[in-house]
């Protein structure tokens, strides 16, 4: 049977181009996008559209009854740079937002769930290399303080109401047709947006600061993957590790370079280093690997090649 789908927070960056694939896969008339304001924007104006407030349940239990839901990807946050500007809107936007499509399921309103999880979820005492599925988790930022609280709601709400609730932990990801969203890995995203205007950026972060990342067609691809796999592969009900490139900002400019050979980085790290610091290098993603067949597509010279391509074409 089809799904019926509701994307909460689609006109965000992963929500942008996840209504897109899910419209082409399912139909457009099977995806309902919604966000907290009505832009004039391809994803407004290719479908089915709603105006809702993540922290309205009644809203999102209309939305339900009227479009017959039955999936719900729970995309609305605040990501982790803007979240330290504003904690208490943070956590109220972040936490309240899954308990009402949590509560949904529970009382037998929609059958199945997406959640983004993120690699925030994870601080100073954890691993930095490899760091696996089961670790030391103690986040140092709002945002990964209320990701790990969300996975640990997730778990209990299948443990103990049978809900079918599904989740990854994103690392950075990189996409050419939607802006930064105010991330600490969007630093990512900003230097080939600067490339090709200006030939020069200046980077938030050190020269050798290793993270995890992820291009947005491998992150999209992932999202759909573990939602269409069955019930029993799914056998972690907090979230996945999910991982496909570790790079530092240094790694990525000398990527461009070889495209544009003029181009110049300069760095001035702020706030972000230290959300950066406390975050890992490398991921260990081999569960979702085993347990539901994930596996990437791009590195960091077919992202790169691909990235400059897009944004040349389109900007």
């Amino acid at each position: 049977m089809t799904p019926k789908i509701l994307i909460i927070g689609a006109c965000g960056q992963i929500g942008t181009e996840l209504t897109h694939q899910l419209r082409e896969l399912y139909g457009t008339e099977n995806v309902v996008a919604s966000d907290i304001r009505k832009l004039n924007n391809d994803i407004v104006n290719s479908g089915i559209f709603e105006v809702v407030n993540a922290l309205d349940f009644n809203q999102i239990e209309h939305l339900v009854e009227v479009h017959h839901i039955t999936d719900i990807y729970l995309m609305a946050a605040l990501l982790s740079a803007t979240a330290e500007k504003n904690p208490a809107f943070a956590w109220d936007l972040n936490m309240n937002s899954l308990f009402h499509v949590l509560n949904l399921a529970k009382a037998k309103k929609i059958k199945k769930i997406f959640w983004p999880s993120s690699i925030a979820v994870f601080g100073p005492t954890t691993p930095r290399e490899n760091t696996p599925q089961y670790t030391i988790m103690e986040p140092s930022t709002v945002y990964g303080i209320s990701k790990l609280s969300g996975e640990r709601w997730c778990e209990y709400y299948y443990t103990h109401f049978g809900v079918d609730v599904r989740s990854v932990r994103y690392p950075g990801l990189i996409s050419w047709s939607t802006p930064p969203g105010g991330g600490t890995t969007d630093y990512a995203v900003d230097i080939y947006h600067k490339a090709l205007s200006d030939g020069k950026y200046e980077c938030f972060l050190s020269s050798e600061t290793k993270m995890p990342m992820m291009y947005m067609d491998d992150a999209i691809a992932a999202t759909i993957q573990i939602m269409q796999a069955p019930a029993e592969q799914i056998k972690i009900r907090s979230a996945y590790n999910l991982a496909a490139m570790s790079f530092t900002p240094t790694e990525i400019a000398a990527e461009i370079q070889k495209h544009i050979p003029d181009f110049r980085v300069s760095y001035q790290p702020d706030f972000r280093q230290v959300i950066a610091d406390s975050w890992p290098a490398s991921i260990d993603d081999s569960r979702a690997r085993a347990d539901w067949n994930w596996h990437h597509e791009f590195n960091l010279a077919s992202m790169t090649e691909n990235m400059l391509k897009n944004l040349r074409l389109y900007e």
